[in-house]
Parts: C-alpha cells; structure tokens; sequence
C-alpha cells in the first residue's frame, strides 16, 4: 500500500534544499503504517517485522536488507538497534541507533521520529527504560507493532511491566486497534491463559493459528494453556508436530523444547527428557539467556521432581538412571556476566537455582549479596530471600529452605515470567518439605495443584507420600 505524500522541504550539506514540491508515495508496514523509505527497502523492513510478528528466525536479517537498500532507513535501524539490544542480534547496537537518530532529523514523520526516541531511550537504560514514553508512543500509535512487541511481556521481549495486571491492560486495551488480526488474537490468547481462562485462550489461540499456523504466540498460548489442564501426552505430541511442521522457521525453539520437556517429567519419561535435553537444549545448540532460563531451569526442575521421593526412608536420592546430566556446561554456556550479576528479577532468580544446581556455595552467597544490593526490589527481596533458601537447602538446613521459600511466594509474579515457569519455585519448595520430612505440608500442596488440574507426576508424588503416612 503508498500513501501519496508531499515531503518537507530539507537541507542538505551544501546548503541546497531538496523536497517539497512534488509528491513522492511512500510505502506502508504490515499494519498500515508509512514508511520514509523506498519501496525494496520497505519490503525487506516487512518481511523482517512478519518473522518478528511471528517469532520466526532471520528477522534481523531482513531488516539488515533493508538498512543496506536504505541507509538512512531510520525505522529500520532502530528495528536493528531493537533487536540487538533485546534478543542479542548480532548488530552494533549503538552504531545502529545512532544512525537512527540522525536519519530521524533529517527523513521521518512524527511517527517514525517518536519510535527512534522510545528505542533511543529504551536502549540506554538498563531496564524498562522509556517506559513511559513508550506507552505514549503506544497510545498515539497503537498499531505500531514493533512498539508493542517490545512492550508486551513475551518470549521475544521483556516488556515495560513485570506487573500481571498491567500487562494485561496493555493488551486488551489494543483490542479497538486490532480487531481480529492474528497477532493480536495471538498476544490476547496469551493473557487469557495468564488469567486462568484457559478456555477462552485455547479457542483464541486456535482462532489465530487458523488465520496464521505459523503464528508463534499462539502457539506458545496453546501449549501454556495444555500444560496447566494436565493434557501432557497431547501437548508433547502436537508441539512436537507443529515445531517439525509449521514452526521449521520458528525463532526461541529451546523455549518450545523446554515446554514439550516439561510435558515428559509430567509423565515420567526422564528417557525422553534426557533425549530432548542432549539433541535441542545442551550448549552449544543453546548458550546465552536462553541456556539459563531454559537448559538449567530444566535441569534443576528434574532435580526436584523426579528425586527418589521416598517419604518413608527420609531420602530424596535419584534411583537407577534417572539423575540430570550435569549442569556446569549449561552455566558456561550462558555466561559469567548473565549468572553471578543478572540485572532483571526473572534472570537473577533462574541465575540461583541454576547455582544451586550445581552445589557451588561460595558462589551462591556471592549471588546473594548481588541480588540484596540490586536497585530492583524484586531482585533486592524476593529473588534474595530464594538465594537465602538455596542455601539453606544446600547446606540440608531444609526446614528453614521451606520457610523462607513459603515467604516468597506471594511476591512471585512481580518476578516475571510464565505461571509455568515461576512454578518452579514450588516445586523447589515441595523438595525441601520432602527432604525435612514434612509429609503432611507436601501432601497438602501438592492436594491444591492437583485440585486445579490432572497432573500423572503430582499424583505420583502425592501416593509415594500418602503410602508410608497410612503405616
């Protein structure tokens, strides 16, 4: 689509001025929205923004393409500068911006201009930064999609709250925008699973993926919402089929890895964990954040729930073949600087357990006093008091583990993430209860999750407990 347009009259280096006089047409995103660009560039800035809206791989390539088609393509180097800073694309992040800023003065409408300086100060900050200015921007121009990928919370991207009910006005306050477009479906789908309606978020995510079957959100949406209703050998069997089907170009498959492998420890097929484990999340198929807050999040999950659980011998001691594989390349793999000094609440609490994993208390405590001096008051008091319990755990001080795990709870969802992924907090607290002896407190636990949904490997749990309490 162009929308015929006369430019501004502008200045160039050798005082001549160009423009202003006869109408140029310019090109439109996938939205709607002009473009100050050329029409190969916007079409390479397009198929970028699509594979973004649908959490495909090679979006940085495109708009890579579309910088060089136009280098002074401001929107596309802000993209860049974006994605670098965001997801680690391999750009100069600064070099980017600055060239997205320049090119802003000189070719760009009040749009394009407002969305180089939400970037400009969502960069420069170490987190959350522009928040306000980026729910502007969204409030003037709510169909720019890439002001809303990065302020919705996702896999992609961290969001501007960490706050469950903000992020949930954020989206469906979009919905006059959107109407029925896929990718809103999409990010709606995921915030009704958020919200337990798990109803409501399957027929959405199946809504949106009829529209679009490559749609990763939707996805993601569906395989939250069957992991939460106990449908584990359905929800391993059809992500496993989209992935090899319709998600071949899919971008964060660790992550899609780490769900269809949570589905397998539900089940109790550590085999297939461990096979998923070495051929789609071991380094070096997975480094960075996606190592931490995927492989050794996993890791440590199958150290906690598929431990002896032997209430009656007052063990938590793995049997036969069903121990994890080491952690220590996993934490090598995600980098010095991301574990021992995560700056955002969701890392810094993965950072811990993935310490703890690997029994290194002396770094652990290190963590601690990281966390306890953060500037983040999730990461100064409920990641801290968890690094508090690791330790205690690690030094079979379990009692004192379960309280100050259960103090923790409640200040969780200020943390971050997915309920699935928070949840293994609970689980870590289930293991210390079992490995202090206190069946009657696990059993009543584990009685609530089972209230809310199926689940094969609660109810193991729960017979192995109930079994010696009956003697």
């Amino acid at each position: 689509m162009l929308e015929e347009v006369a430019p501004e009259p502008r200045r160039l280096a050798d005082g001549r001025v160009v423009g202003g006089h006869h109408p140029v047409a310019r090109p439109r995103d996938p939205l709607g929205l002009p473009l100050s660009t050329t029409a190969e560039a916007a079409a390479a800035y397009n198929a970028g923004l699509e594979r973004l809206m649908r959490l495909q791989s090679g979006a940085d390539e495109k708009l890579l393409e579309a910088v060089t088609l136009d280098p002074d393509f401001a929107v596309g180097h802000a993209a860049l500068a974006m994605l670098g800073h965001e997801a680690g694309a391999g750009v100069d992040v600064t070099a980017s911006l600055e060239t997205a800023q320049r090119s802003a003065r000189e070719r760009a409408d009040e749009r394009e201009r407002s969305l180089v300086d939400v970037v400009s100060r969502r960069v420069r900050d170490v987190r959350n930064s522009g928040a306000t200015a980026l729910m502007n921007h969204i409030a003037q121009h709510p169909r720019d999609v890439l002001a809303v990928s990065a302020a919705v919370p996702t896999i992609a991207f961290s969001g501007v709250t960490d706050i469950q009910q903000e992020a949930w006005e954020l989206v469906e306050g979009l919905a006059p925008a959107y109407g029925d477009h896929w990718w809103y479906i999409s990010l709606l789908a995921f915030t009704r699973q958020d919200q337990s309606r798990f109803d409501d978020a399957g027929l959405l995510a199946e809504t949106a993926l009829e529209c679009e079957p490559t749609s990763g959100h939707a996805v993601h949406a569906q395989t939250h919402v069957m992991y939460e209703t106990g449908r584990h050998e359905a929800g391993r069997a059809w992500l496993d089929h989209w992935v090899a089907e319709s998600g071949l170009a899919a971008s964060h498959r660790a992550h899609f890895s780490w769900h269809a492998a949570l589905h397998e420890l539900a089940i109790g097929d550590t085999e297939a964990v461990r096979q998923r484990y070495y051929t789609q999340l071991a380094p070096p198929t997975v480094t960075g954040v996606r190592a931490l807050i995927d492989s050794a999040s996993l890791l440590w999950r199958w150290v906690v729930t598929t431990s002896g659980w032997d209430a009656a011998a007052g063990t938590t001691a793995f049997r036969g073949e069903s121990a994890p594989p080491p952690i220590d390349c996993v934490l090598d793999a995600a980098g010095t600087e991301l574990v021992d000094h995560p700056e955002t609440p969701f890392v810094a609490l993965d950072a811990a357990l993935a310490v703890a994993a690997t029994g290194d208390l002396p770094r652990l405590t290190a963590l601690r006093t990281h966390c306890q001096g953060s500037t983040d008051l999730a990461v100064r008091t409920t990641v801290a008091t968890v690094c508090e319990a690791l330790l205690a755990a690690g030094e079979q001080r379990w009692g004192e583990a379960s309280r100050l795990l259960v103090d923790t709870l409640p200040g969780l969802p200020r943390v971050g993430g997915s309920a699935a992924q928070r949840e293994i907090v609970e689980e870590t607290l289930l293991y210390c209860l079992v490995s202090d002896g206190q069946a009657d407190r696990a059993l009543a636990l584990l009685d609530g999750r089972l209230d809310r949904r199926t689940s094969p490997l609660d109810q193991r749990r729960r017979n192995s407990l109930a079994t010696p309490l009956k003697v």
